[in-house]
């Protein structure tokens, strides 16, 4: 499995153009094997995003985010107690944003690779990045 920043995703269904050739590949892969997956927060980060006009949407916020989950096929990572923790212990160097400190929490609570195009995090000693 590997865990797709809250960017990707969106491109993964709308814009696949945007995806790296080492991240879509690693998508193909994943699907074929072990699968998709997305920390929580990025459920909240995607309705956000909708609602404020920054992505598109059709239809309610919701039923945005639900069928772009669905079409994704990525399976919904909870947090937890060890990624809340984990969130907090990142250094001063990785980004500050809660949703990107959860999100590499996750990474690297559940022991997979991130992909994301995010400079910062993929400079984080402390991740298994693809981009």
């Amino acid at each position: 499995m590997i865990l797709l920043d809250t960017h990707v995703l969106a491109w993964l269904v709308a814009q696949p153009e945007r995806l790296s050739r080492p991240a879509a590949s690693a998508i193909r892969r994943a699907r074929a094997s072990d699968g998709l997956g997305i920390a929580d927060i990025t459920l909240w980060e995607l309705a956000f995003l909708f609602a404020r006009g920054i992505l598109r949407s059709h239809g309610t916020v919701e039923n945005t985010v639900r069928n772009l989950v669905s079409r994704a096929g990525v399976n919904v990572k909870p947090i937890t107690a060890e990624i809340a923790a984990l969130a907090t212990q990142f250094p001063d160097d990785y980004p500050k944003d809660p949703v990107d400190r959860l999100i590499g929490a996750t990474a690297r609570a559940e022991g997979i690779a991130l992909i994301t195009r995010d400079q910062r995090i993929r400079s984080s000693p402390l991740l298994k990045t693809i981009w």
